[in-house]
């Protein structure tokens, strides 16, 4: 550790760092962990961390199992984060953008936003059709695996895509990693994507990116459902879906600039 190093860590905060190493350890698990295992993956004793646990499951950041012993994550950090002033707005002038989209679409919207290397989808609105698709608010998956992510990832400068790139879990073989920033320029001059879901057949994920200072704040996405008799095809839905973005993004200059 070099001095700046030193520098950095003179102040120290053992109680608080054992409970964001539970926070950040739970994060990244793919099942429920129980106390045991929280222990020895952070080389700490049970009875170290179990008060800690105690306290992070009072106070609403972490949950116990119902159908084992293992602790997961809540949603209230995430909830924390939607309170953010500059998050809340872009919120607050996107759903009724996103419900006049439904509108004239016919098909549920959702808006997503980037986390450690994933989307996650922070808002829907639902189709009022008989049948749709949509997404749940909190879903999450890697930027790689969805329109979403690739919007969100394209209309980025180069050292916040070289930031997100570290986060990826599982990281990117070169080859892999190169293919995805070739086809990330690509979805950069289309502005709107529309791909076939990788999860669900006969889905076509349409999304666009909705521009704050420069790069995408969040993409706005429409899960678009083949019919056999469609009142819009893919395409116009995605020039609905470009021109929603934009509108969002339009009203978020003006709303920046009463700040």
């Amino acid at each position: 550790m070099d001095a700046f190093e030193d520098e950095d860590r003179r102040y120290k905060a053992p109680a608080l760092e054992k409970g964001l190493d539970i926070l950040e350890l739970l994060a990244d698990a793919t099942d429920p962990l129980p106390l045991a295992a929280i222990a020895d993956q952070l080389d700490r004793s049970r009875g170290e961390l179990h008060r800690m646990v105690q306290v992070l499951q009072f106070r609403g950041y972490i949950d116990q199992d119902p159908g084992s012993e293992g602790y997961r994550l809540t949603d209230r950090l995430f909830a924390l984060g939607m309170r953010q002033p500059r998050t809340r707005n872009l919120i607050e002038l996107a759903i009724p953008v996103m419900r006049r989209l439904v509108q004239d679409s016919g098909e549920s919207c959702h808006l997503a936003f980037h986390s450690r290397g994933e989307m996650v989808v922070v808002a829907r609105v639902e189709s009022g059709e008989q049948v749709g698709f949509s997404v749940r608010v909190g879903y999450r998956r890697p930027i790689t695996k969805t329109a979403s992510g690739a919007v969100l990832y394209a209309f980025q400068p180069e050292e916040v895509r070289r930031r997100w790139e570290g986060l990826f879990a599982p990281p990117l073989d070169a080859a892999a990693l190169d293919a995805f920033r070739t086809y990330a320029d690509l979805v950069r001059t289309r502005e709107v994507e529309l791909t076939q879901s990788p999860l669900v057949a006969g889905v076509t994920d349409i999304s666009a990116p909705i521009m704050r200072g420069g790069a995408a704040a969040a993409a706005l996405t429409v899960p678009y459902l083949e019919r056999r008799e469609p009142v819009h095809t893919a395409e116009q839905v995605g020039a609905m879906v470009l021109a929603a973005a934009r509108r969002i993004a339009e009203q978020l200059v003006q709303s920046d600039e009463r700040l």
